[in-house]
């Protein structure tokens, strides 16, 4: 979720960037009235958004979703076609309302976020009812589930997540030490999660399959083999984790049912670059991914862009796309 091309200079001060996002945007959470007053509205709205625009399939407590009744293709086009609201941020940060309205329109009919644009999450909530959107997950920096879960996970149940997302591992932390702190970290909030009726996951760049700076091992290898498949799920970013030269077809199998959540975005090499492009615009083949998704457990799947020229036009093809392929 940073630059589109392979600069890693470039990549690492636009997530820097993300960062600074997802801070600002999740402060809202912090001074929200999250007592015992909206923790009893929390369990009625969670109850609610559970049964609205979402598939039946798995659920907190399961480590393996997915309906094996099913085809792949008929499990993928059953889904809804979701955005990640990253894309839009700039538009929404001026029209919160109106751009949903937008997104909405197109016909995206979920939608996970990446802060919350300094609304409380009470207010989120009747946004999306207002637009017959659902919102199945939301990124939360790393900082913030380690100092103010409770709120993160009270935010979640408000607004109808069943997903908490970690998005990214700061640079510092990229160590033998720190990947193997981080998935105690990890189980712990899972554990958290499943307690409260969610689940938690983790969203890759491309830096956790970069050789085997884990001691050994390559990261996102250390990380699922250390954290608990019934408390951590994982969100895989198709451009990224093809961008670091690993088949997402392999982790389907060598993993199967751990991969709920998806990014899908699109790659296209230009003068020996990758650069992100809309989906159907790059060569990632989406049709062989698309095909393994019972496999991989899919439950929702989210299209982003992470610096689009038209970020409408970006989403717009995008959902076209996905709309035929599914069909």
């Amino acid at each position: 979720m940073t630059t589109v091309n392979s600069d890693s200079e470039n990549g690492e001060r636009g997530e820097i960037t993300r960062r600074a996002f997802l801070r600002v945007g999740g402060a809202a959470i912090g001074s929200a009235a999250l007592g015992g007053a909206l923790a009893g509205v929390a369990g009625a709205c969670a109850k609610d958004a559970g049964t609205k625009g979402r598939t039946t399939s798995g659920g907190a407590d399961s480590a393996h979703p997915g309906d094996s009744s099913r085809t792949a293709s008929q499990g993928a086009s059953a889904r809804a076609i979701g955005l990640q609201l990253y894309t839009l941020r700039q538009l929404l940060a001026q029209d919160l309302q109106g751009t949903l309205a937008k997104v909405a329109d197109i016909g995206y009919r979920e939608v996970e976020f990446a802060g919350y644009f300094g609304r409380e999450p009470s207010q989120i909530r009747r946004l999306l009812d207002g637009l017959h959107l659902a919102a199945p997950s939301a990124h939360h920096p790393l900082q913030d589930l380690r100092t103010q879960l409770d709120s993160v996970l009270n935010a979640a149940q408000t607004i109808g997540h069943r997903y908490v997302v970690c998005p990214w591992i700061d640079e510092k932390e990229r160590t033998p030490a720190g990947y193997k702190k981080i998935a105690g970290e990890f189980n712990r909030w899972g554990q958290a999660c499943r307690d409260r009726g969610l689940r938690f996951a983790y969203h890759n760049h491309d830096f956790e399959f970069a050789g085997a700076a884990a001691g050994g091992t390559v990261p996102y290898d250390r990380l699922l083999a250390e954290t608990d498949p019934a408390l951590v799920a994982m969100e895989l970013d198709l451009y990224w984790v093809t961008k670091g030269g690993r088949d997402p077809l392999a982790y389907f199998e060598q993993h199967r049912g751990r991969f709920p959540l998806w990014h899908v975005k699109d790659m296209r090499d230009r003068r020996g670059k990758q650069e992100m492009v809309p989906v159907g615009e790059g060569e990632i083949d989406f049709a062989g991914i698309f095909a393994k998704a019972e496999q991989a457990g899919l439950e929702h799947f989210f299209v982003e862009h992470d610096n689009p020229t038209d970020p409408i036009a970006s989403v717009r093809t995008s959902y076209g796309t996905l709309s035929r392929l599914l069909a």
